[in-house]
């Protein structure tokens, strides 16, 4: 089984092109892929098949403990890379059908010697109502997100964003006791205008380095709360985006390629 790695500013994919569908993958063998002291190590396994209702491919994205993921902006960015670098699809446009409906990535401009830069239409971003139980601590205020997957944004008051372990703790609880689970973003404003900083927990994962669609959440509830407008960069771990608001919301950032994997799958 051929494999590529990508990573959309830290947040890693393994993309397995199979249009032909001769390949299984089971949870088991996405757990084992992504193990990172065992297996080859990523936050998600990416394989993509015949594309279906005008997509030239089909995203299925498995996260890093077998579960399925309805969409990913990060890894639709890393699929994209794959899917150009093979001539399978010539850029610059891809149509890609996710568990989330149609999405459109375009290719812009190459940002390195393995960097691509790419925008998404991600969509509507769809702000539900406030979620007082999240509210304790340093937490502000706190709100539902639908990007076409489940967010939970928190509003932080501290002078910092909180480090992993508290991070894990609330990202952890907040998915645990959300029914279907849910990715967990915690932000503050700036560091300049019209900026947001965030750190994530993702579900199926936990903390990541980066997320796309908790990128857009972030934006559209900051935006509902008076924090940022239609266009926000939005800072993480990883790197920065930039969002605009709209229908469909645009993503653009990074994606680079990292290898080539053998792995001896059925």
């Amino acid at each position: 089984m051929r494999l590529t790695k990508h990573h959309g500013l830290g947040n890693d994919f393994l993309v397995l092109l199979d249009l032909a569908g001769v390949h299984l993958v089971t949870p088991e063998i996405a757990v084992a892929l992504c193990d990172r002291r065992t297996g080859v190590g990523a936050d998600g396994l990416i394989r993509a098949t015949a594309g279906t209702d005008g997509a030239d491919v089909t995203m299925e994205l498995h996260n890093a403990d077998g579960s399925l993921a309805e969409m990913s902006g990060n890894g639709i960015r890393c699929l994209a890379q794959a899917v150009f670098q093979s001539r399978l699809v010539n850029p610059p446009v891809l149509r890609v059908a996710t568990g989330a409906g149609l999405r459109t990535v375009t290719a812009l401009a190459r940002t390195g010697d393995r960097s691509h830069r790419f925008s998404v239409e991600m969509g509507q971003a769809k702000v539900g109502g406030d979620e007082p139980e999240w509210v304790e601590g340093a937490v502000l205020r706190a709100t539902r997100v639908d990007v076409g997957n489940p967010h939970v944004v928190l509003h932080w008051s501290g002078d910092a964003l909180p480090g992993h372990d508290e991070l894990v703790a609330i990202g952890a609880r907040i998915d645990g006791l959300t029914p279907g689970g849910a990715n967990v973003e915690i932000i503050r404003p700036g560091p300049g205008p019209g900026e947001l900083t965030m750190v994530v927990y993702e579900r199926g994962v936990g903390p990541t380095q980066a997320c796309g669609t908790g990128a857009c959440a972030v934006a559209a509830a900051a935006q509902s709360w008076e924090l940022a407008g239609d266009t926000s960069t939005v800072h993480m771990p990883g790197g920065p985006v930039e969002v605009t608001l709209g229908d469909p919301v645009l993503l653009t950032g990074d994606a680079t390629s990292v290898a080539t994997v053998y792995a001896p799958w059925p």
